[in-house]
Protein backbone atom coordinates (compact mmCIF):
# COMPACT_ATOMS: atom_id res chain seq x y z
CA UNK A 1 0.00 0.00 0.00
CA UNK A 2 2.82 2.39 0.83
CA UNK A 3 4.66 1.57 -2.39
CA UNK A 4 1.47 2.21 -4.33
CA UNK A 5 1.12 5.73 -2.92
CA UNK A 6 4.70 6.67 -3.84
CA UNK A 7 4.29 5.11 -7.29
CA UNK A 8 1.09 7.08 -7.85
CA UNK A 9 2.73 10.37 -6.92
CA UNK A 10 5.80 9.71 -9.06
CA UNK A 11 3.82 8.29 -11.97
CA UNK A 12 5.76 5.03 -12.12
CA UNK A 13 4.62 1.39 -11.84
CA UNK A 14 4.29 0.18 -8.26
CA UNK A 15 6.56 -2.74 -9.16
CA UNK A 16 9.44 -0.27 -9.47
CA UNK A 17 9.10 0.80 -5.82
CA UNK A 18 10.94 -1.44 -3.38
CA UNK A 19 10.23 -0.66 0.30
CA UNK A 20 12.94 -1.63 2.74
CA UNK A 21 12.10 -2.97 6.19
CA UNK A 22 14.24 -1.27 8.82
CA UNK A 23 14.40 -1.59 12.57
CA UNK A 24 14.11 0.73 15.56
CA UNK A 25 17.79 1.73 15.23
CA UNK A 26 17.32 3.08 11.72
CA UNK A 27 14.72 5.77 12.57
CA UNK A 28 14.03 8.21 15.36
CA UNK A 29 11.59 7.63 18.19
CA UNK A 30 8.06 7.43 16.85
CA UNK A 31 4.73 5.76 17.40
CA UNK A 32 4.19 2.05 17.09
CA UNK A 33 2.54 0.24 14.19
CA UNK A 34 -0.85 -0.25 15.84
CA UNK A 35 -4.14 1.45 16.53
CA UNK A 36 -5.49 1.13 12.98
CA UNK A 37 -3.08 3.88 11.97
CA UNK A 38 -0.15 2.30 10.14
CA UNK A 39 -1.38 2.72 6.57
CA UNK A 40 -2.93 6.08 7.43
CA UNK A 41 0.17 7.58 9.07
CA UNK A 42 2.81 6.00 6.85
CA UNK A 43 1.14 7.05 3.62
CA UNK A 44 0.78 10.59 4.95
CA UNK A 45 4.56 10.73 5.39
CA UNK A 46 5.14 9.08 2.02
CA UNK A 47 2.82 11.58 0.35
CA UNK A 48 4.70 14.53 1.85
CA UNK A 49 8.08 13.00 0.99
CA UNK A 50 6.94 12.37 -2.57
CA UNK A 51 5.99 16.03 -2.98
CA UNK A 52 9.51 17.00 -1.91
CA UNK A 53 10.99 14.37 -4.19
CA UNK A 54 9.04 15.65 -7.19
CA UNK A 55 10.20 19.20 -6.42
CA UNK A 56 13.81 17.98 -6.36
CA UNK A 57 13.36 16.08 -9.61
CA UNK A 58 12.00 19.21 -11.27
CA UNK A 59 15.04 21.15 -10.04
CA UNK A 60 17.41 18.51 -11.41
CA UNK A 61 15.57 18.40 -14.71
CA UNK A 62 15.74 22.20 -14.96
CA UNK A 63 19.51 21.95 -14.67
CA UNK A 64 19.60 19.47 -17.55
CA UNK A 65 17.21 21.56 -19.64
CA UNK A 66 19.04 24.76 -18.65
CA UNK A 67 15.77 26.50 -17.75
CA UNK A 68 14.11 27.75 -14.58
CA UNK A 69 12.52 25.19 -12.24
CA UNK A 70 9.05 26.69 -12.65
CA UNK A 71 9.34 25.96 -16.37
CA UNK A 72 9.45 22.21 -15.69
CA UNK A 73 6.43 20.01 -14.97
CA UNK A 74 6.35 16.48 -13.57
CA UNK A 75 3.81 14.07 -15.00
CA UNK A 76 3.58 10.44 -16.09
CA UNK A 77 6.83 9.56 -14.36
CA UNK A 78 8.96 12.12 -16.20
CA UNK A 79 9.95 15.77 -16.31
CA UNK A 80 8.46 17.80 -19.14
CA UNK A 81 9.11 21.32 -20.33
CA UNK A 82 6.06 23.48 -19.67
CA UNK A 83 3.94 24.45 -22.63
CA UNK A 84 5.62 27.12 -24.73
CA UNK A 85 9.04 26.62 -23.11
CA UNK A 86 12.07 25.59 -25.17
CA UNK A 87 15.47 24.53 -23.93
CA UNK A 88 18.71 25.91 -25.38
CA UNK A 89 20.01 24.26 -28.55
CA UNK A 90 22.58 22.16 -26.68
CA UNK A 91 20.06 20.84 -24.13
CA UNK A 92 17.47 18.09 -24.62
CA UNK A 93 13.89 19.08 -25.26
CA UNK A 94 12.28 15.66 -24.70
CA UNK A 95 10.81 14.31 -21.43
CA UNK A 96 13.39 13.14 -18.89
CA UNK A 97 12.40 9.97 -17.03
CA UNK A 98 13.04 9.32 -13.38
CA UNK A 99 15.65 6.75 -14.34
CA UNK A 100 17.48 9.24 -16.56
CA UNK A 101 17.51 11.90 -13.86
CA UNK A 102 18.81 9.37 -11.33
CA UNK A 103 21.50 8.31 -13.78
CA UNK A 104 22.60 11.94 -14.23
CA UNK A 105 22.45 12.71 -10.49
CA UNK A 106 26.24 12.97 -10.15
CA UNK A 107 26.23 15.84 -12.62
CA UNK A 108 23.28 17.68 -11.03
CA UNK A 109 24.10 17.63 -7.32
CA UNK A 110 24.40 14.08 -6.05
CA UNK A 111 21.88 11.49 -4.82
CA UNK A 112 18.22 12.40 -5.20
CA UNK A 113 16.56 11.97 -1.82
CA UNK A 114 13.58 13.23 0.16
CA UNK A 115 12.34 12.74 3.70
CA UNK A 116 9.26 13.63 5.70
CA UNK A 117 8.26 13.26 9.34
CA UNK A 118 4.62 13.70 10.30
CA UNK A 119 2.54 13.52 13.44
CA UNK A 120 -0.59 12.38 11.66
CA UNK A 121 -3.92 13.18 13.26
CA UNK A 122 -7.55 12.59 12.34
CA UNK A 123 -7.35 8.93 11.34
CA UNK A 124 -11.08 9.21 10.78
CA UNK A 125 -14.02 7.33 12.23
CA UNK A 126 -14.62 3.85 10.90
CA UNK A 127 -17.96 2.16 10.52
CA UNK A 128 -18.84 -1.48 10.11
CA UNK A 129 -21.71 -3.94 10.17
CA UNK A 130 -21.33 -7.65 10.88
CA UNK A 131 -23.82 -10.32 9.86
CA UNK A 132 -23.56 -13.89 11.07
CA UNK A 133 -25.46 -17.18 11.11
CA UNK A 134 -24.98 -19.64 13.95
CA UNK A 135 -26.15 -23.10 14.86
CA UNK A 136 -26.64 -23.83 18.56
CA UNK A 137 -26.86 -27.30 20.09
CA UNK A 138 -29.30 -26.59 22.92
CA UNK A 139 -28.33 -29.81 24.70
CA UNK A 140 -24.56 -29.27 24.78
CA UNK A 141 -24.44 -25.47 24.34
CA UNK A 142 -21.99 -25.70 21.44
CA UNK A 143 -22.16 -22.74 19.04
CA UNK A 144 -21.03 -23.08 15.42
CA UNK A 145 -20.62 -20.00 13.27
CA UNK A 146 -21.83 -21.14 9.85
CA UNK A 147 -21.66 -17.91 7.87
CA UNK A 148 -20.10 -14.54 8.53
CA UNK A 149 -19.96 -11.28 6.57
CA UNK A 150 -18.15 -8.05 7.40
CA UNK A 151 -19.21 -4.79 5.78
CA UNK A 152 -16.86 -1.92 6.60
CA UNK A 153 -16.01 1.60 5.48
CA UNK A 154 -12.27 1.63 4.75
CA UNK A 155 -12.22 5.21 3.48
CA UNK A 156 -10.22 4.22 0.44
CA UNK A 157 -8.83 0.71 0.20
CA UNK A 158 -5.34 1.19 -1.21
CA UNK A 159 -4.57 -2.54 -1.30
CA UNK A 160 -7.90 -4.35 -1.28
CA UNK A 161 -6.53 -7.80 -0.47
CA UNK A 162 -4.74 -6.46 2.62
CA UNK A 163 -7.82 -4.52 3.71
CA UNK A 164 -9.95 -7.63 3.37
CA UNK A 165 -7.37 -9.55 5.38
CA UNK A 166 -7.58 -7.03 8.21
CA UNK A 167 -11.36 -7.16 8.18
CA UNK A 168 -11.25 -10.96 8.30
CA UNK A 169 -8.58 -11.01 10.99
CA UNK A 170 -10.52 -8.60 13.17
CA UNK A 171 -13.67 -10.68 12.81
CA UNK A 172 -11.86 -13.89 13.72
CA UNK A 173 -10.33 -12.28 16.79
CA UNK A 174 -13.76 -11.03 17.84
CA UNK A 175 -15.27 -14.48 17.29
CA UNK A 176 -12.60 -15.88 19.58
CA UNK A 177 -13.47 -13.37 22.27
CA UNK A 178 -17.16 -14.12 21.85
CA UNK A 179 -16.94 -17.90 22.07
CA UNK A 180 -13.70 -19.15 23.57
CA UNK A 181 -11.06 -16.78 24.81
CA UNK A 182 -10.89 -16.02 28.53
CA UNK A 183 -8.45 -15.87 31.41
CA UNK A 184 -9.25 -18.13 34.34
CA UNK A 185 -7.94 -17.32 37.81
CA UNK A 186 -8.21 -19.38 40.96
CA UNK A 187 -9.25 -18.00 44.34
CA UNK A 188 -5.67 -16.91 44.99
CA UNK A 189 -5.57 -14.81 41.82
CA UNK A 190 -3.25 -17.19 39.98
CA UNK A 191 -3.80 -17.56 36.23
CA UNK A 192 -4.77 -21.16 35.55
CA UNK A 193 -4.69 -21.18 31.75
CA UNK A 194 -1.25 -19.72 31.25
CA UNK A 195 -0.57 -21.40 27.89
CA UNK A 196 -2.21 -21.55 24.49
CA UNK A 197 -3.21 -25.17 25.09
CA UNK A 198 -5.73 -23.89 27.63
CA UNK A 199 -6.42 -20.53 26.01
CA UNK A 200 -8.67 -21.58 23.17
CA UNK A 201 -8.35 -19.44 20.04
CA UNK A 202 -10.31 -20.21 16.87
CA UNK A 203 -8.47 -21.93 14.06
CA UNK A 204 -9.49 -22.42 10.44
CA UNK A 205 -11.47 -25.58 11.26
CA UNK A 206 -13.65 -23.57 13.67
CA UNK A 207 -14.66 -20.92 11.15
CA UNK A 208 -16.52 -20.40 7.91
CA UNK A 209 -15.13 -18.19 5.16
CA UNK A 210 -15.27 -14.61 6.43
CA UNK A 211 -16.92 -12.75 3.56
CA UNK A 212 -16.11 -9.06 3.17
CA UNK A 213 -17.72 -6.05 1.55
CA UNK A 214 -15.55 -2.93 1.41
CA UNK A 215 -17.35 0.42 1.47
CA UNK A 216 -15.26 3.41 0.38
CA UNK A 217 -16.23 6.82 1.74
CA UNK A 218 -12.98 8.84 1.62
CA UNK A 219 -11.60 10.37 4.79
CA UNK A 220 -11.30 14.11 4.02
CA UNK A 221 -8.30 14.43 6.37
CA UNK A 222 -6.10 12.17 4.22
CA UNK A 223 -4.85 12.91 0.69
CA UNK A 224 -5.95 9.45 -0.43
CA UNK A 225 -8.99 9.17 1.80
CA UNK A 226 -7.58 6.36 3.96
CA UNK A 227 -9.26 5.30 7.22
CA UNK A 228 -8.05 2.86 9.84
CA UNK A 229 -9.28 -0.69 9.32
CA UNK A 230 -7.77 -3.23 11.71
CA UNK A 231 -9.51 -2.59 15.01
CA UNK A 232 -13.06 -1.86 13.89
CA UNK A 233 -13.86 -5.49 13.18
CA UNK A 234 -12.83 -6.83 16.58
CA UNK A 235 -15.71 -5.53 18.71
CA UNK A 236 -18.73 -6.26 16.51
CA UNK A 237 -18.57 -10.10 16.55
CA UNK A 238 -19.46 -10.20 20.25
CA UNK A 239 -22.75 -8.42 19.66
CA UNK A 240 -23.46 -10.11 16.32
CA UNK A 241 -23.00 -13.60 17.72
CA UNK A 242 -24.93 -12.81 20.91
CA UNK A 243 -27.83 -11.56 18.78
CA UNK A 244 -27.68 -14.63 16.53
CA UNK A 245 -27.71 -16.94 19.56
CA UNK A 246 -30.70 -15.06 20.94
CA UNK A 247 -32.49 -15.41 17.62
CA UNK A 248 -31.72 -19.13 17.56
CA UNK A 249 -32.61 -20.00 21.14
CA UNK A 250 -34.65 -17.18 22.59
CA UNK A 251 -32.02 -16.86 25.31
CA UNK A 252 -30.05 -13.68 25.75
CA UNK A 253 -26.45 -14.23 26.88
CA UNK A 254 -24.85 -11.24 28.55
CA UNK A 255 -21.39 -12.56 29.38
CA UNK A 256 -18.51 -13.60 27.15
CA UNK A 257 -17.09 -15.94 26.23
CA UNK A 258 -20.34 -17.71 25.43
CA UNK A 259 -18.98 -21.11 26.37
CA UNK A 260 -21.13 -24.25 26.07
CA UNK A 261 -21.60 -24.44 29.83
CA UNK A 262 -22.86 -20.85 29.97
CA UNK A 263 -25.16 -21.42 27.00
CA UNK A 264 -26.70 -24.53 28.56
CA UNK A 265 -27.08 -22.83 31.94
CA UNK A 266 -28.77 -19.79 30.37
CA UNK A 267 -31.15 -21.90 28.29
CA UNK A 268 -32.07 -24.04 31.28
CA UNK A 269 -32.66 -20.95 33.40
CA UNK A 270 -34.94 -19.49 30.73
CA UNK A 271 -36.84 -22.76 30.40
CA UNK A 272 -37.27 -22.95 34.14
CA UNK A 273 -38.71 -19.45 33.99
CA UNK A 274 -41.16 -20.39 31.25
CA UNK A 275 -39.24 -19.05 28.24
CA UNK A 276 -38.82 -22.04 25.90
CA UNK A 277 -36.06 -21.99 23.30
CA UNK A 278 -37.46 -21.25 19.87
CA UNK A 279 -34.98 -23.12 17.71
CA UNK A 280 -31.39 -23.93 17.07
CA UNK A 281 -30.49 -21.76 14.11
CA UNK A 282 -30.25 -17.99 13.92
Amino acid sequence: AQAMVLAEELGVPAEQVHPSIGDSDSVGLNGTSEGSSTAYCATMAIYEASQKLVATLRERAAMVYDVETDQVEWRDGAAHLAAGVSSPDDAPDRPLSLAELADAADQTGGPITAAAAVNAKHAGQTFGTHICDVEVDVDTGKIDVTRYTVVQDAGRALHKAYVEGQMQGGAVQGIGWALNEAYHYNDDGILENAGFLDYRMPVALDLPMIDTEIVEVPNPKHPYGVRGVGENGIAAPLAAIANAVYHATGTRLRQVPMTPSRVVAAIQADRAGGNEANGARG
